[in-house]
């Protein structure tokens, strides 16, 4: 008979013999479901672009977007080297890599495709689609943090909220809780900026603003919130004192002022 342990590691919610409820898994299957029901509702306002079965279709194609595009961002972007030496090891998605400009491209390509197939037009599903992607990044965050994982930098002693994550590897060091600077910034305030602009048929109207405001928004949050995440030991500062999630959120920046600037009119 499998045992069944509550919250045997910081990571894990609970085991049942060799399967086990990671919170990271908890917050991609709440940010999927959560956006994926706010997603039903901004499809319906004008302009109209999708109906509720093509919405429900569409979450399928999201998960298989996320997952394999988070996880081949993570090889190509994090630790290629570790998984050419060993490329099985790519499989291994429950021993935690993934990376969120790999999903974002992976979600981009299940998203064009699927818009072709059910002729839906790209770039209006694009910016309701952006409206919720918020609410399952501020999730992940939220679930890094109570891994105690990707913690902070090493922060002043009067800073009252600094913590140790000793138990994770942070050492004694009073650190940022910077997953929690994230979860706000990409998660919280990102989606109420984008929620209130999304309110606004002017907006809506407008293919691609959307889009472009989210990938400005996420490219300032992330460069914003990298200054006080510790970069990961095994990659460290890539640039001129710079991370990897910096320079990758360099592109996202240039594409998101582009959309806004000279947004589609179809």
């Amino acid at each position: 008979m499998f045992g069944i342990h509550l919250f045997p590691d910081p990571a894990i919610i609970v085991q049942i013999g060799p399967f086990a409820l990671r919170w990271y898994a908890l917050s991609y299957i709440g940010g999927l479901l959560i956006g994926w029901r706010l997603l039903r509702g901004l499809a319906r306002r004008v302009p109209v672009v999708a109906d509720g079965r093509q919405v429900d279709d569409y979450l399928t194609w999201a998960i298989l977007g996320v997952v394999f595009g988070g996880r081949l961002g993570y090889v190509l972007f994090y630790q290629p080297w570790r998984f050419l030496a060993d490329p099985i090891q790519i499989l291994y998605v429950w021993q935690g890599g993934m990376a969120f400009h790999g999903g974002f491209l992976g979600v981009a390509i299940a998203t064009a495709l699927f818009c072709r197939r059910e002729k839906i037009p790209f770039w209006h599903f694009a910016d309701r689609l952006a409206v919720v992607s918020p609410v399952g990044l501020g999730l992940g965050r939220i679930a890094n943090f109570v891994n105690g994982e990707l913690w902070g930098r090493a922060a002043p002693e009067w800073l009252p909220w600094a913590m140790r994550f000793e138990a994770t590897g942070g050492g004694p060091v009073l650190r940022h809780p910077s997953q929690l600077y994230q979860a706000s910034l990409e998660g919280l305030v990102l989606f109420g900026v984008l929620w209130l602009a999304a309110r606004r048929d002017a907006i809506r109207g407008r293919a691609g603003v959307l889009t472009g405001m989210f990938l400005t928004g996420y490219a300032l949050a992330r460069i914003t919130g990298e200054f006080f995440r510790e970069p990961d030991a095994f990659l460290g500062y890539v640039f001129q004192g710079a991370t990897m999630g910096q320079l990758l959120s360099l592109p996202m920046l240039a594409a998101g002022v582009f959309l806004m600037v000279w947004p589609r009119r179809v």
